[in-house]
Order: structure tokens, then sequence, then C-alpha cells
């Protein structure tokens, strides 16, 4: 690994800060996930091709995003 890789990790005046902190990561996964299914329940209750941008796209990104953040908050036990 290069050297200045680490000293700029290591650094003490940047300090790497997540836009989503870790006490946060359940509470936003879990709303995104209930948004997904209430904006997938509304998609297949009126599919056309004009609602698919509009609804199905960010159900579908809301879903994926809620389920990574869900991932991360409770980790992922098989």
């Amino acid at each position: 690994m290069d050297p200045s890789l680490v000293a700029q990790w290591d650094a003490p005046g940047s300090p790497f800060l997540p836009t989503v902190g870790k006490g946060t990561q359940f509470l936003v996964g879990f709303s995104l996930v209930l948004i997904g299914l209430a904006l997938f329940g509304g998609f297949a209750l009126n599919r056309s091709l004009v609602n698919i941008p509009l609804i199905g796209v960010p159900a579908s990104l809301a879903l994926a995003f809620g389920t990574v953040y869900m991932f991360c908050a409770v980790g992922v036990y098989v």
C-alpha cells in the first residue's frame, strides 16, 4: 500500500466522517425500505409506461439503498 495513502488516512486534521453515521444507519435503512415498499405498492396498482420513471425507478432505488443500509446497521447473519 502506498505510504502517502496511509499517512492521509491517519492524519489527525482530516478525520473520515461518513454521510450517515453508525447510530442512524438503522433508521435511514428502515425508512428507505418502507418508502420503497410504499412506492412499489403504488406502482403495482397502476403500471404504465409513464409510471416507470416516476414511481418504479425511485421505488427500486429506495429498496436497494435501504437494504444496503440495513445490512450495514444489523449485519448479515447466514
